[in-house]
């Protein structure tokens, strides 16, 4: 069974493209929701304390996520306390879940995450697929979907890899810009895919 990772930067439309390949029966685990299941469980949350102060905790015992983007995307270092933590926990949980698409047959299966090669998850894959888009049209969409301001945006980037940075590690490239059909691009790559 092929693992293929699949990255894009904030706003490039790689979840789109997950999407595209779950609805036509491609096993998809989504690192970013798994990372914040993570942040559910108290022995995480405890963790979170000792590192970054009582704050990121709300009043109803919850992660304060604002807060921690907030600390995060703003200090380095903090991001990287912050994926010390999460990063373990997400590529094991990935392991199990990959063992059990294997034993089901599935030709192949994706990771979907944003850090695929930051994070060095592109470790634990096979192929790597990259979804790229203009700059402004990824400000865009991240100012229209999460309410944010474009100074926000351009800090997580900053945080990020170029798309140019991407698709020089990447295998696959889907361009994902707002005049163009990406779902021939899809199909003709799944096809590829499930006849290896």
């Amino acid at each position: 069974m092929i693992k293929l990772g699949l990255t894009g930067g904030i706003g490039s439309g790689k979840t789109t493209v997950a999407k595209v390949f779950e609805t036509i029966g491609v096993p998809v685990f989504y690192a970013d929701d798994e990372a914040k299941k993570f942040l559910l469980k108290d022995r995480v949350k405890q963790q979170l304390i000792m590192l970054f102060g009582p704050k990121v905790i709300n009043e109803s015992g919850d992660v304060n996520k604002a807060e921690l983007a907030n600390i995060v995307f703003n200090n380095k270092e903090s991001l990287e306390q912050l994926n010390a933590l999460i990063h373990p926990l997400l590529m094991s949980e990935f392991v199990a879940w990959s063992e059990k698409k294997n034993a089901e047959k599935y030709p192949y299966v994706i990771m979907e995450a944003a850090i695929l090669f930051e994070a060095n998850f592109d470790a634990n894959v096979d192929k790597v697929l990259c979804v790229s888009a203009p700059i402004e049209t990824r400000i865009s969409r991240v100012v229209n979907r999460d309410k944010v301001t474009k100074e926000q945006v351009i800090s997580r980037m900053n945080n990020q890899m170029t798309d140019e940075e991407r698709e020089i590690k990447s295998d696959y490239i889907i361009h994902n810009s707002t005049n163009k059909m990406i779902v021939a691009d899809i199909v003709s790559l799944n096809k590829s895919l499930s006849n290896q």
